[in-house]
């Protein structure tokens, strides 16, 4: 059974991670520690392991379940009804990623989601950037690379909260799309990866799910 629904032809999961490399051995730690059940202790950096590893191997992760989430929802974000990427009245969003795309244009949220999608992938696929390779190091602007990553992913959740979450309750997801993001946030906080300020959309919320944790 696919949990997710219809598949979204948005989705490009990151390649494999290699069997017995260090990526592989912190991603079946993070697997096993969120098997847990707790999120908190799900972020934290494994005793004696390199915080770039393991700031990569959650970028692949999270970048996979964002794009799985929204594909749960690709036919209702559509250009006519969300002809531009937003977060509510107050928060708007247009694309730029400084290569391709120097200049911010405005477009429709799915075509921004497209956008982003391709461009994280096109970062995991840097071996410059990501390097999958053991003993190559990451490059000195790393953090920085992964701190816009989670910057830009972070606006689909907000999205999807704002202008789709009937739909998600209606299909049975909220569970998980709210575990999902209580995880993002925990990690976000973890490593200082996001701005509060970039995370205003979904302020209430977050206060809401990390009450009591």
């Amino acid at each position: 059974m696919n949990i997710f629904g219809k598949k979204s032809q948005t989705f490009k999961p990151k390649k494999n991670i290699q069997e017995g490399s260090k990526q592989y051995q912190l991603k079946q730690y993070a697997e096993s520690t969120l098997g847990n059940g707790n999120l908190r202790l799900a972020v934290t950096l494994p005793p004696g392991e390199d915080t770039n590893e393991w700031l990569a191997v959650n970028t692949v992760d999270f970048f996979n379940q964002i794009n799985m989430l929204y594909g749960t929802i690709t036919e209702f974000c559509t250009a006519t009804d969300c002809p531009v990427m937003s977060a509510g009245p107050k928060y708007e969003y247009h694309w730029a990623d400084g290569t391709t795309v120097k200049k911010a244009i405005k477009v429709s949220a799915p075509e921004y989601v497209e956008y982003l999608m391709s461009w994280v992938q096109s970062q995991l696929d840097d071996e410059n950037i990501f390097p999958s390779k053991l003993g190559v190091m990451f490059p000195k602007n790393f953090q920085s690379i992964v701190k816009t990553i989670f910057k830009r992913l972070f606006r689909v959740y907000a999205h999807i909260y704002h202008s789709h979450f009937q739909k998600i309750v209606n299909l049975g997801e909220e569970a998980h799309l709210n575990t999902s993001l209580k995880h993002f946030i925990y990690f976000v906080q973890e490593f200082n990866l996001v701005d509060k300020k970039e995370l205003g959309p979904l302020n209430e919320l977050i206060d809401s799910l990390l009450k009591g944790s």
